[in-house]
């Protein structure tokens, strides 16, 4: 070995490459073993500390090489160097790729990033390769003496990445967390601080170990999603993530989600043996099955089904199993077993949908959800994006929002001069929606008072637009919420709307059901009390359902209380009912209530309520729900 050779290898020694193998080893181990979300950013981790065991392999086998130079080929020499080189530079590269993942950049914001790395990876190896074909900087002549001219290829390689990391950084700032910055910042500036100072005492040892450095911080901050070790779970985010990395690489999951009533909520905890169970189910019966814990009460088991392709027979025993221990806890349930949907879009919307299965069934339920859940899903996903782009769209005039009406036949004058305002959607895909479908979706999803809104403004529209045909209209009533009636603007929107469409307050009726909630008993009481000056008429609507309260009905002054249908039923089939139904009707009838009876189907329910102080009748005898445009077919003209 030549002295050049042999002063080289003297300023190199193994120990920093050997514990960076060991530590990129190590972080294959608990790559594997624990779990961290599978993301892209997370993929070009595992590319950089492979690339980096790779730099340090053959920096290894490049010093051990030039301590046996003449009897070592020289193209070996050549290639463990070169790959030393295009594994650092590679490195480098991805962290730039891995940063503008990070930033969340698109493609546009992205490339610009992306071509600038790919030029500097290129450039700087094509002047090392160049260099070394044309004898400057490193080369071995045919005397085998070790040439090694000034070459700055590698210094000015790793300035340029560094700054266009950090300018990276800077420029998309916007895109991290102040201390994630910091912390990461910090651990570069050692890295570089390193490197100087081995460049000061002409040392090669501790290159690589300065790229190892940054992962920890990555590692640390981004990538860390440890285990819960009470059950055995990670966290929400993580099975976004897999979802989300799963649909790009056409994997298949199969889903066991479990949701527990009582477990949800904050600062409360699963009881030892309930998180022994957990634990227990989670590596039982799949083969590398993973727990996410998606809030307090609700958990999602996912299994690959390329590693369990008996999947369905292995949820069956891992029912069978649950059900045999279930009767030990006797905690409320609702489990649904899925599988994945092309139609799904990520993992929050996987969410979504095991959410809406939950909403949909009772407690202590199992489903196993085919493709008829997934349709009700979507549809039901459709009508909430409509309802939504309605009440964005703050439009009044709204095609999608029609309004029918039921006349009311009143008793005394013996004619139809009162009618209720029904809602209905008509959505381009799906055609006529009723209210039991979309109004609870309205209810949830905070969009029911614009449709409200729409159906006042319509109906005040037809109701102006009859009295200058000149028909006799009494009034119409419209159906409120108790979400209504929490905006602050409610009684003002109200008088606006009526007012402007120039017709007589006492033409308008609002319907309202009784709550149960005192905050919402006294703020309905409140704003009944602000309106009922102006002549509008209020309605108890859905009286004889649920709970009812006298006290508290008396307290609140509405005109008329309608009773449901359930009475009119159970007062035909039994004469105690027919007799407690009567009392109730005379007692309101006696206290200046008017009592209007719904769901009139013949000849019988008409007599009978007539016979129990029935002042309107409403229901199919007389029509169904109609277009409010055809209330001209009942409604008479005056003189």
């Amino acid at each position: 070995m030549n002295t050049e050779a042999i002063q080289y290898y003297e300023n190199y020694t193994p120990v920093a490459d050997v514990m960076v193998i060991a530590t990129c080893i190590v972080f294959a181990v608990l790559i594997y073993n624990a779990y961290i979300n599978k993301t892209k950013t997370f993929l070009y981790l595992k590319f950089i500390i492979g690339t980096l065991a790779v730099a340090s392999v053959s920096n290894m086998l490049y010093h051990i090489a030039m301590n046996y130079i003449g009897s070592v080929p020289n193209f070996f020499i050549y290639f463990t160097r070169a790959m030393y080189f295009i594994g650092l530079f590679t490195d480098l590269w991805l962290y730039v790729l891995y940063a503008k993942e990070v930033m969340g950049l698109d493609k546009k914001s992205g490339r610009p990033y992306f071509y600038i790395a790919a030029a500097g990876w290129f450039t700087i190896l094509f002047f090392e390769t160049v260099g070394t074909a044309l004898h400057i900087g490193f080369y071995i002549d045919k005397d085998y003496v070790v040439h090694r001219e000034p070459n700055y290829v590698f210094s000015v390689g790793y300035a340029f990445f560094i700054i266009l990391i950090l300018v990276m950084v800077f420029l998309n700032r916007k895109h991290f967390i102040k201390q994630v910055i910091i912390s990461i910042g910090e651990t570069v500036s050692v890295s570089i601080l390193i490197m100087f100072i081995q460049q000061l005492h002409n040392q090669f040892s501790f290159t690589t170990a300065t790229f190892l450095l940054p992962i920890y911080g990555l590692l640390y901050h981004i990538h860390s999603n440890p285990y819960d070790i009470e059950t055995g779970t990670v966290s929400e985010q993580a099975f976004i993530d897999l979802v989300d990395v799963a649909k790009s690489k056409h994997q298949e999951y199969y889903f066991l989600s479990m949701y527990m009533q009582d477990f949800e909520g904050k600062g409360r905890k699963y009881p030892r043996d309930i998180q022994r169970a957990v634990r227990y189910f989670s590596t039982r019966f799949f083969k590398a099955a993973t727990i996410f814990q998606i809030s307090g009460g609700h958990m999602i088991m996912v299994a690959d089904i390329k590693l369990n392709p008996g999947y369905k027979e292995q949820s069956q025993w891992m029912l069978d199993e649950f059900l045999k221990v279930y009767p030990k806890y006797r905690i409320d349930y609702k489990i649904v077993f899925f599988g994945m949907d092309d139609r799904i879009a990520d993992g929050n919307d996987y969410i979504s949908f095991v959410r809406y299965i939950h909403d949909a069934i009772p407690q202590n339920t199992i489903v196993k959800a085919q493709k008829r859940e997934f349709d009700e899903y979507f549809r039901n996903k459709y009508i909430v994006g409509e309802l939504q782009d309605i009440v964005e769209k703050n439009d009044y005039e709204d095609s999608r929002v029609l309004v029918y009406c039921q006349p009311v036949y009143s008793i005394k004058t013996g004619k139809f001069d009162t009618a209720e305002a029904l809602m209905r959607l008509v959505l381009p895909e799906t055609g006529m929606v009723y209210p039991d479908v979309f109004i609870p979706i309205a209810e949830r999803k905070h969009c029911i008072s614009m449709l409200t809104k729409i159906i006042l403004y319509k109906t005040c529209k037809e109701i102006k637009k009859l009295l200058d045909e000149g028909y006799n209209v009494k009034r119409i009533s419209v159906n409120f919420s108790v979400y209504d009636m929490r905006e602050d603007s409610f009684c003002e929107t109200i008088e606006s709307i009526i007012g402007k469409a120039d017709i007589p307050f006492e033409k308008v009726a609002i319907e309202l059901t009784e709550s149960q909630n005192e905050q919402d008993f006294e703020l309905i009481k409140t704003r009944i009390n602000e309106l009922k000056g102006s002549g509008i008429k209020f309605y108890l609507d859905d009286f004889g359902t649920g709970y009812s309260n006298f006290e508290r009905i008396m307290e609140l002054p509405f005109d008329i209380v309608k009773f449901d249908r359930s009475l009119v039923i159970a007062s035909g089939n039994d004469e105690r009912y027919r007799t407690m139904v009567s009392n109730l009707a005379r007692m309101f009838r006696d206290v200046h209530y008017s009592v209007l009876y719904e769901g009139i189907e013949n000849d019988d329910d008409e007599r009978r309520c007539i016979d129990m102080s029935a002042r309107y009748l409403q229901g199919y005898k007389y029509s169904r729900p109609i277009p409010i445009e055809k209330l001209t077919d009942y409604f008479e003209k005056i003189g």
